[in-house]
């Protein structure tokens, strides 16, 4: 291991006895458990406001999420001879949510109902003026997405000579694109609607790599993202990956629905949210995306299929949107 990092755990109040790298850092077996060494380049007022809010979700019960681990003076972060600063948290072996499993899936949806429910019970702080905490609306970013696929469409509809991947796109874009305008104006009259209604604290970026699968109770980890915005967001994220890879089984959807409902009832307004964040076709735009942005001139045949398997998989995404409607 290199001799910087074993200067940075020399910091700590602990007997490191074996280390492996890990998660974007080193994984640490040590005198007080297993923890997650890595560089840290956030504020100081945003690591103090996980610290905080992590502190109080421990406190009510939820006991499996991230746990800063403070140096021998007292601080949240260590600094190397260089500047550079880095964090050590509680970290935990578990394996990952298998978003195949329809029990996990649906005790995962659980989970995060319980996590949104403790979070809705803390008050906002005034110290809280960080740019990280305080998001744009989801709206406002899909937007930019829709200007993407214009963008690309017509790119795409001035080229003499076209791909199959071109012509692919410009034979399904429209069946696509009704569908995300329509999501961005739902979410906008739904902002407009709602305009002072209380929001609360998400995690941000909660999919099946964060929640992790215990003997007795999952893990919610990796809290980085973690702001003041609408907890539908988090559902949806969880549950969309495990849609995308389930075909869009309606029936699984709506166990999950239930699960999340049967901790956190979901009011008629934050179900209309979440139709609409389903309905942007999100996959879609990532492949425009992809191709936009790389060579144009040669896409990989995994990519064509991936835009093919979107359109197939279209009645049935259809059906499940009609069912949560």
């Amino acid at each position: 291991m290199n001799e910087r990092y074993l200067e940075i755990l020399a910091q700590y109040d602990l007997t490191v006895e074996s280390i492996r790298k890990g998660r974007s850092g080193y994984i640490c077996e040590t005198s007080a458990g297993t923890v997650l060494l890595s560089e840290y380049k956030g504020t100081q007022k945003r690591l103090e406001f996980e610290t905080q809010v992590l502190t109080y979700v421990r406190e009510m019960g939820m006991d499996c999420v991230d746990d800063y681990i403070r140096t021998s003076q007292g601080e949240l972060a260590a600094v190397g001879e260089d500047g550079t600063r880095y964090v050590l948290k509680r970290w935990f072996t578990d394996r990952e949510c298998n978003i195949r499993d329809r029990k996990e899936v649906r005790a995962a949806a659980a989970q995060i109902a319980r996590l949104h429910r403790i979070l809705r019970g803390i008050e906002r702080n005034e110290n809280w003026n960080l740019g990280s905490i305080m998001t744009e609306p989801v709206e406002t970013e899909l937007e930019r997405h829709n200007q993407e696929l214009r963008r690309a469409r017509n790119y795409m509809k001035n080229k003499r000579k076209k791909t199959e991947f071109e012509r692919c796109v410009l034979d399904n874009f429209s069946l696509f694109y009704e569908q995300a305008t329509a999501a961005c104006e739902g979410l906008t009259g739904l902002r407009q609607a709602e305009s002072g209604a209380p929001i609360f604290l998400c995690h941000g970026n909660l999919d099946h790599h964060h929640i992790l699968m215990r003997a007795e109770d999952m893990a919610v980890i990796e809290f980085h993202r973690m702001h003041l915005g609408e907890q539908m967001e988090d559902l949806y994220y969880f549950m969309r990956k495990v849609m995308e890879k389930q075909d869009w089984n309606a029936g699984l959807g709506l166990e999950m629905l239930s699960s999340y409902e049967r901790i956190l009832p979901i009011s008629a307004v934050q179900r209309k949210r979440l139709y609409y964040l389903f309905l942007y076709p999100e996959k879609y735009w990532k492949q425009i995306n992809f191709y936009f942005n790389a060579n144009k001139a040669w896409i990989p045949a995994r990519n064509i299929e991936k835009l093919k398997n979107l359109e197939r998989q279209m009645e049935d995404r259809n059906r499940f949107l009609e069912k949560i409607r």
